[in-house]
């Protein structure tokens, strides 16, 4: 909530400041509506009404249609009334709802003959400037203070078409949006929201159902591990021997430093151009190839809390450590699927 305050402030003080010294005080250079806009983005950035298409796009369109029906109908009640339902109805083909909008449509109507004189040119300025405005500091605001705007919908890790696994059970997203239809009215929420929202509920379900199994009953605690000043010969050795994929790389007291898997030993494994053709690398030493930022569990730690990130976030093994980071154990995917159907009810003993 203070965050929301506080943005808000700062973004109407930024947007007002800025649009003064560009448009000058001949002409109207901050409107009333931004006040409402600023609730929504700073408030309420997760909302479909508060995305930067939706400020800017419903905005705009709304003083396009004000100044329209102004020319029309005349500055009355009754073309102000017109203003309103004309500008909600634009707002919705345009798919850009943002109820300021409505205030935006008005105000072009009856704004006086400050607005008046100015025409269509309103909705470019200072409507659209000020929405952009406001938009930009939004943006940077909810950047900094670390809350996603706009709100993206979560994508596969693999870059396919297929939905994360923690998606391909139970109900779709074509089920969401036709249960978001079935309502009859707009709700304030996108499917994509409700669908993330619902799938966290389902993990933290699961954590709550498996909590009693940790990381230390289902962790491999003889550990093959690799040192980071060891050739990459002799880690490529002990992958093939032990057949396995990775292989956490420790400091001579046993401290996590990295991890190494068969990806790693190629040149070009991440290149965006997918027709550029991986090679060997030439390099000689771990430390040369390892990935240094590592997700790590505890021991203590439910094996609940690992589904998520190995179902959709592309992660297939996690060290293990202790308090001092020393690695004391390996868990792959298949340890926790294991896991998981042993532990399921009604499971054998």
């Amino acid at each position: 909530m203070l965050l929301g305050c506080l943005g808000a402030g700062l973004g109407l003080c930024v947007t007002e400041w800025l649009s003064l010294h560009t448009l000058g005080t001949t002409d109207p250079w901050f409107l009333a509506p931004m006040g409402a806009s600023a609730v929504l983005l700073f408030a309420v950035p997760a909302s479909p009404l508060a995305q930067p298409w939706s400020i800017l796009g419903g905005n705009t369109v709304s003083a396009l249609v004000g100044v329209s029906c102004a020319l029309l109908l005349g500055h009355t009640g009754l073309a102000a009334s017109a203003a309103g339902a004309l500008a909600i109805a634009a707002m919705f083909a345009l798919r850009c709802l943002h109820p300021p909008g409505g205030a935006v449509a008005v105000t072009a109507v009856l704004g006086g003959q400050a607005v008046t004189h100015l025409g269509y040119q309103f909705a470019l300025s200072p409507v659209a400037l000020n929405s952009g405005l406001l938009m930009l500091a939004a943006l940077l605001f909810n950047h900094f203070t670390h809350r996603r705007h706009p709100h993206p919908a979560p994508g596969p890790s693999h870059h396919t078409r297929d939905p994360l696994p923690s998606r391909r059970l139970g109900f779709t997203h074509d089920d969401l949006t036709r249960a978001l239809a079935s309502q009859g009215e707009l709700l304030d929420i996108r499917p994509e929201d409700l669908e993330d929202i619902l799938v966290q509920a389902q993990l933290l379900a699961s954590q709550r159902q498996w909590g009693e199994v940790r990381c230390r009953d289902i962790m491999s605690r003889d550990v093959v591990h690799i040192g980071p000043r060891d050739s990459v010969d002799e880690a490529w050795a002990r992958l093939a021997y032990h057949k396995i994929k990775a292989l956490p790389v420790v400091e001579a007291d046993g401290t996590l430093c990295g991890i190494v898997s068969l990806h790693d030993f190629f040149i070009g494994h991440s290149a965006p151009d997918p027709r550029r053709q991986p090679v060997m690398s030439t390099a000689r030493y771990v430390e040369e190839i390892m990935t240094r930022e590592v997700r790590s569990a505890r021991p203590e730690q439910p094996i609940g809390d690992l589904a998520g990130l190995f179902s959709d976030g592309g992660l297939h093994h996690m060290p293990v450590v202790d308090d001092a980071q020393r690695v004391i154990g390996m868990i792959t995917q298949s340890d926790v699927v294991a896991a998981l159907f042993r532990s399921r009810p009604g499971a054998a003993t």
